[in-house]
């Protein structure tokens, strides 16, 4: 244990507050900052007493000089850090900066403590004054359950103008004080300590000011209560501005220094009283032979001032020979409301009315005279002028600085100077006090005394603290006359901070249970922008000759170089190091020592063995009441943990001979199971090891029997005589297991030699029991290629149970035996199933062992007969046992499940199904509540991509009673993409399983609603992949049972759908026509192809969700059930238990609902244009959108407006005209099917949906199939038109209709082809007729090219749908004859 240079705190930016008080230094930027490391020298080996000076090698690097004026900046500045570590400040000229700690992560990502801005500002009042020096002083908290933080912290500011400004930390003034027209100097401030020893007078706490040729010193309780009223003015100013409460005056005292020519830095040393025989000493020597002497000695207050003529003065005040003078307050509370003014009549400060116009003139108060206090005597030197002085924190010592580079130590009680350092020029001092430790003291042959403690007080030592900026060097030195302890290069451009004070506001009585977290003594780095601090421990107080712990260390120092030493000769290390760790005295450091012995990894086990026992044997031969019994212990208990290593490696090593392989007839009995049980267990565990292909056996690359010593004694210590495992990782506690009981589980070692040999050395059965079954569950993939491995796992579950304390003798049939619990709860968390299923029925098989043979000896002397021999005795523990082996069964079966996959995946795969799965556990079961199983084989049909086709298929080979035919019609329900074969057998055979070992849980509703959720889910996660929710709508429709289709479905429309429709809607709306991919995904959340499959998918599910309703009158809710092995599960309630409380739908607002989906999809899916959706709807429709649906909404009823009727019609047949083009399109483009273009649209048949959303829309419905018909041979496809002439009600209109398009083929065929033969034809038809077909265009058609015998059917068509008595017969008849004309 050495000095340490510690960091604790960083500033987060500390350039920037350069750059804001010294703006001069702004240009450029900083060199790059070398830390320099903060590594303590070592004792030397020829004298461990002395310190090499050499060793502190300066930097050689020269700076350029622009480096050096930006570095340099801090030692202009002012600097105070609160001794508690929260606050400090930086000020120069008047511009201040507040910088606040806070705890953040580093770029390390380690959390530590960073200094950011706070408040920056200036801070003179008064023209041309510039702050001279700060002090932060933390306040302590006035409440009972303070925890020792302080309640906040006053920054005290003086002033070159003479003024002393209290602030907040929030740059607040809180109050001004001007006692006196010189500059400040200097602040100084003392809290109060409780005094370490009876005789020691208390200090008061106060506040000291230094002027030119006066001191000021404000008492701390006076301060403490004007600032807490200060600043709760400024709370009340702040809320309303009413209040003016006038605070306690200030208590000071002013000293006018005399005799002194020139004072820069003072120390208040505080209250004092001189014994009798230096108050003779002081009377003879200022009043002569005949001075008068008083009864009791008076207290007086000692002030040390330092600076020119005398270098360094001592002045005492003599309690009572001044009255404390008051000062009113000066409030400053910077707020609009108040401000803080002088008051001319009274001298004093005061508060400034808000109704005043004009402020009055600013005067300064009256200055009140200062006593005059002459210097007692110095310490002459008129060529030495003091810069510094730094008091001690027992105020016996203070350092002095001066102009010619020294540091001079002055004992202040005698007024002599006790020491002096050369070369420090423009050195930084401050000091640090460490208590001893009374546990490490060495123990000494001495007569205890029958009063008070045996080893008396702790003692304090006291160390000097040098920072010495020309050399960059920080030196830490034991006072008065002790060597130098520690030494560290920190750079050129530190600060040195020592406070000298805590925190304020604390008595005898508040300051017991208090335990403030203050430092003593820090250093700013400026380059590195880090805050240290310095630890001493108190042992290098010690002198020299006395200074065994100083000896102690070197010597360990001495024992790790040896241990790190390479070296083939390991006697020599032996017998060098028993020698060194018998050479040191103090019992702390010889365990130390022996700590770094056993850790090393050089020294083999014997010369550990030999070490520690050679300690042990001198440990024994001391006398009684010289021995550490911690130590003697510590040593004895090391000492049996080699043994056991020893022993334990030598058992590992010799290898027994195997028996034959056990058979499974052998392994079925020795396991309590039948056959055919045995068989199936079999046939699982190689259907998990064939799908099982990752590997559960994390640290399967380390040797299993290996296990270094150092970590061996790592891993255990001792505790009353029983070995007790230390907290550690997975990876460091299998080791441990491993080297216990791998070579026993393989069968190449004794078992019953190792449970003896770990019983004896003092390990519990429980210890074993665990270490073997995390053994046992880590090791999965090795022990099931190993079978024998059962066997041994049962031999040496017999043995640990049959040790003492394994089982409570009071077990019984009726309760519940800890042990077997213990092991029961580690088959229910392990995830590796397998070897979870194998070691309980291991566990169950000793069980029944175990109490059968209980149940002999208790009825033994009460039965007599035979027929006990056919009992089996029945348990508590043997029933947790089978309920425990079916659960794990269940989830073997299930893992298995998640294991398989199909090997060739044709379609993209999304990265979320490429996520894996979690493996599983009975714990996670019973935790998941009713729907985990369900959900966790949902997961696995997302991760795979399956069709519901293979549920279902698995769902009917499981019943028998199911026919092909309805195989078939399940098949073409949703015809997907053919999966591999071989690999859908297989998974289907495996889910078959699965069905039969969870009938409730995976009942196919149940499955196909998780199913629904989980695609969903996803789909919600990346709404691009549109697929997952086209899948989830699959598998919403697979769902029988109508309760829980409806459900499901509405809780997807409330949960996932509904808003994501509304930000569709009313972006159509908004635009007008079928928006864009950018504006798709800015307002909906994913792109224009991904939105048009959305809104389909919102039409689908809602369409789903009326068949629902109307379906659940029908048949009755189903009941969900639980399998008996899973009747105790807890957790979130399930996806179907949530949908059967459904509410009922309102049917007319869904079926409002259903109509504004599918006219948005229609919209998106021909990207029509010029319409707006809500634009289809009044008032009361657009209302009742996005309602819930299970509310009843004011729908629209009754006639409508004839204008909306016209705006629908235009609409639906804007979406007959595109869907037949669409139709067109697609037969026109063989080669690109609509299928691949619109996955989604499943066969819809557009106009067949216009002609529905008609009926919804109070639109003739004639209307739309009339005009489905005429683009249907506008477009030439006569052969469809002629299909759905059928479906038209009026067909006199449609053939009229038609009549014209006929008209417009014709009038193509002869006027706009202009043949010879279409002339003559020409010439030849009535009048009438050749007007007619002039006044027909033929550009209305979409298709011209169509032969002229299908016009004749078309107008043979016509013929028949029209009455002889109609306007258009005629025309029709001369268009007949003019078709036969031109066809012959």
């Amino acid at each position: 244990m050495s000095c340490a240079l510690v960091p604790f705190g960083h500033f987060q930016d500390l350039e920037a507050a350069r750059d804001f008080l010294c703006p001069q230094r702004r240009q450029g930027s900083a060199a790059p900052a070398k830390e320099s490391t903060g590594k303590s020298t070592s004792w030397e080996d020829s004298g461990w007493g002395a310190w090499d000076e050499a060793e502190l090698q300066e930097p050689e690097e020269e700076e350029s000089a622009s480096t050096k004026q930006r570095n340099y900046w801090l030692q202009d500045c002012v600097l105070s850090l609160s001794p508690t570590n929260d606050l400090m400040v930086i000020a120069n000229e008047q511009k201040a900066v507040f910088l606040v700690s806070k705890w953040k992560n580093s770029d390390k990502g380690k959390e530590e403590m960073q200094y950011a801005v706070g408040w920056s500002g200036s801070l003179n009042v008064e023209e041309g004054e510039c702050v001279s020096s700060v002090l932060c002083i933390p306040l302590a908290s006035q409440k009972r359950s303070s925890t020792g933080r302080p309640d906040w912290t006053c920054i005290v500011v003086g002033f070159t103008s003479g003024y002393v400004r209290f602030y907040t930390e929030s740059g607040v003034l809180l109050l001004a004080q001007l006692l006196n027209e010189d500059p400040v100097l200097q602040l100084k401030c003392r809290t109060y300590e409780i005094p370490r020893h009876p005789g020691v007078t208390e200090q008061n706490e106060e506040l000291s000011i230094l002027y030119p040729a006066a001191i000021v010193t404000i008492d701390g309780f006076s301060l403490f209560q004007s600032l807490r009223a200060c600043r709760n003015q400024v709370a009340r100013a702040a809320a309303s501005g009413n209040e003016n409460v006038q605070p306690p005056p200030l208590a000071y005292k002013k000293w006018g220094l005399q005799d002194v020519d020139t004072i820069v830095d003072h120390a208040s040393v505080g209250t004092m009283t001189l014994s009798p025989f230096d108050q003779m000493k002081t009377a003879s020597s200022i009043g002569g032979y005949n001075a008068a002497i008083k009864n009791s000695p008076p207290a007086m207050s000692q002030y040390v001032t330092v600076g020119a003529n005398p270098f360094t003065g001592f002045f005492f005040a003599l309690e009572g020979s001044s009255q404390p003078l008051m000062s009113h307050v000066a409030l400053a509370v910077a707020s609009k409301l108040t401000s803080a003014l002088f008051n001319a009549a009274s001298g004093w400060l005061g508060w400034k009315s808000k109704h005043e116009e004009e402020p009055a003139p600013k005067q300064k108060p009256k200055m009140e005279p200062a006593t005059p206090l002459a210097v007692r005597f110095g310490l002459p030197d008129s060529r030495r002028h003091g810069e510094r002085i730094c008091l001690s924190p027992c105020n016996t010592l203070a350092a002095v600085t001066d102009d010619f580079g020294r540091i001079i130590l002055l004992d202040v009680t005698r007024g002599l100077a006790v020491r002096m350092w050369k070369g420090y020029r423009d050195a930084e001092v401050g000091w640090i006090q460490t208590v001893e430790d009374l546990h490490e003291r060495e123990p000494e042959k001495v007569d205890f005394s029958p009063f008070g403690n045996a080893q008396g007080p702790s003692r304090v030592a006291q160390f000097l603290v040098i920072y010495a900026p020309r050399r960059g060097i920080l030196e830490v030195w034991s006072t008065q006359q002790g060597p130098r302890v520690g030494a560290f290069n920190v750079g050129k451009y530190c600060r040195l901070l020592y406070p000298g004070y805590k925190i304020m506001g604390l008595n005898n009585v508040t300051s017991q249970g208090w335990q403030p977290q203050t430092y003593q003594i820090c250093l700013v780095d400026p380059v590195s922008g880090s805050v240290k601090t310095v630890h001493v421990p108190f042992h290098l107080a010690l002198s020299d000759k006395k200074s065994e712990r100083a000896k102690d260390m070197h010597l360990v120092k001495k024992l790790n170089t040896l241990l790190k030493a390479k070296t083939s000769d390991l006697d020599l290390t032996e017998a060098e190091a028993r020698e060194l760790i018998l050479d040191i005295k103090y019992p702390a450091t010889k365990k130390q020592a022996l700590e770094s012995i056993l850790a090393s990894e050089r020294v083999p086990l014997s010369s550990l063995t030999n070490i520690t026992e050679t300690l042990m044997d001198h440990l024994k031969k001391e006398e009684l009441e010289c021995v550490d019994e911690g130590l003697l212990q510590f040593c004895a208990d090391r000492l049996k943990l080699l043994n056991l290593y020893e022993l334990v490696s030598k058992l590992n090593s010799q290898s027994i001979q195997k028996d034959t392989s056990t058979s499974d007839h052998d392994l079925a009995k020795l396991l309590r199971m039948e056959e055919k049980d045995f068989c199936r267990l079999q046939t699982l565990i190689e259907n998990y090891k064939k799908e099982n292909t990752q590997t559960t056996d994390q640290f399967g690359d380390e040797k299993d029997d290996v296990l270094s010593v150092k970590m061996f004694l790592e891993y255990l210590e001792y505790e009353k005589g029983v070995i007790k495992v230390k907290n550690m990782e997975d990876r460091e506690y299998l080791a441990l297991g491993s080297f216990f009981f791998w070579k026993c589980l393989c069968g190449e070692t004794s078992t019953e030699e190792m449970c003896h040999a770990l019983e004896s050395a003092g390990f519990t059965p429980q210890i074993l029991l665990s270490l073997l079954l995390n053994l046992w569950l880590c090791k999965e993939k090795d022990i099931l290629d190993k079978p024998d491995s059962v066997s041994c796992l049962h031999t040496m579950l017999s043995l640990l149970s049959k040790m003492k304390v394994a089982i409570d003798g009071s077990w019984d049939t009726q309760s519940v035996s800890p042990w077997w619990q213990q092991m029961r709860t580690a088959c229910v968390q392990s995830e590796n199933n397998a070897a979870a299923l194998l070691s309980a029925h291991v566990g169950h098989s000793v069980t029944a062992e175990i109490m059968v043979s209980v149940t002999e000896k208790k009825f033994s002397q009460i039965t007599v007969g035979s027929d006990t021999e056919s009992w089996e005795a029945l348990s508590l523990d043997t029933e947790y046992w089978k309920l425990l082996l079916k659960q794990l069964e269940d989830c073997l079966i299930l893992q298995t499940l998640l294991h398989s996959k199909v090997s060739k995946r044709t379609k993209k795969v999304s990265s979320l199904q490429t996520e894996p799965l979690g493996r599983l556990s009975v714990k996670k079961f019973l935790e998941s509540g009713k729907g985990g199983i369900a959900d966790t084989v949902a997961k696995w049909v997302f991760k795979q991509g399956f069709s519901p086709v293979v549920l279902n298929l698995a769902q009917h080979k499981t019943s028998t009673d199911t026919t092909e035919e309805s195989m078939k019609m399940h098949t073409n329900i949703f015809p997907e993409e053919p999966e591999a074969d071989e690999d859908v057998e297989g998974i289907v055979e495996l889910l078959q399983l699965a069905y039969q070992q969870f009938p409730c849980s995976l009942e196919v509703d149940v499955l196909h609603a998780h199913c629904c959720w989980e695609y969903v889910v996803q789909w919600n996660k990346d709404p691009e992949e549109a697929c997952f929710l086209i899948r989830s709508i699959d598998h919403l429709r697979c769902i029988i049972n109508a309760h829980v289709q409806h459900g499901i479905a509405l809780m997807m429309w409330n949960t996932f759908i509904v808003k994501r429709l509304s930000s569709a809607t009313y972006l159509m709306d908004k635009v007008g026509k079928a928006p864009k991919d950018r504006l798709c995904r800015r307002d909906v959340g994913m792109g224009d192809t991904a939105m048009t499959a959305f809104l389909g998918c919102c039409s689908d599910l809602l369409q789903t969700l009326l068949e629902a309703d109307v379906s659940s009158d029908e048949m009755q809710a189903s009941v969900l059930d639980t399998e008996d092995a899973w009747m105790s599960v807890e957790g979130p309630v399930s996806i179907v238990e949530l949908a059967l409380e459904q509410k009922h739908i309102h049917y007319p607002l869904v079926e409002h609902q259903f109509v504004l989906c599918t006219i948005l999809y229609a919209i998106m899916r021909f990207s029509l244009k010029s319409v707006k959706p809500l634009s289809l709807f009044d008032s009361k429709g657009k209302n009742a959108f996005f309602k819930d649906l299970t509310s009843i909404q004011l729908l629209p009823s009754g006639d409508m407006d004839p204008n909306l009727l016209s705006i629908r019609k235009q609409f639906l047949i804007k979406v007959v005209t595109a869907a037949v083009q669409a139709l067109c399109s697609s037969q026109k483009a063989k080669e690109v099917l609509e299928v691949e273009l619109f996955p989604f649209e499943k066969g819809k048949n557009w106009p067949t949906l216009a002609a529905d959303l008609a009926q919804y829309l109070q639109v003739s419905e004639d209307v739309v199939k009339r005009h489905y018909v005429c683009e249907l041979y506008s477009y030439g496809m006569d052969h469809l038109g002629e299909e759905a002439f059928l479906q038209v009600s009026d067909k006199e209109i449609l053939a009229s209709q038609l009549l014209i398009l006929a008209g417009q083929r014709l009038s193509f065929a002869l006027l706009h082809m202009q043949t010879k033969e279409g002339m003559e034809l020409l010439t030849r038809l009535p009048p009438t007729l050749c007007t007619w077909l002039k006044a027909m265009d033929p550009q209305e058609l979409q298709n011209v090219e169509v032969p002229i015998s299908t016009t004749a059917k078309l107008i043979n068509k016509v013929m028949e749908h029209l009455p002889e008595n109609h306007g258009q017969y005629n025309f029709a008849l001369n268009l007949i004859e003019a078709v036969d004309a031109i066809s012959s």
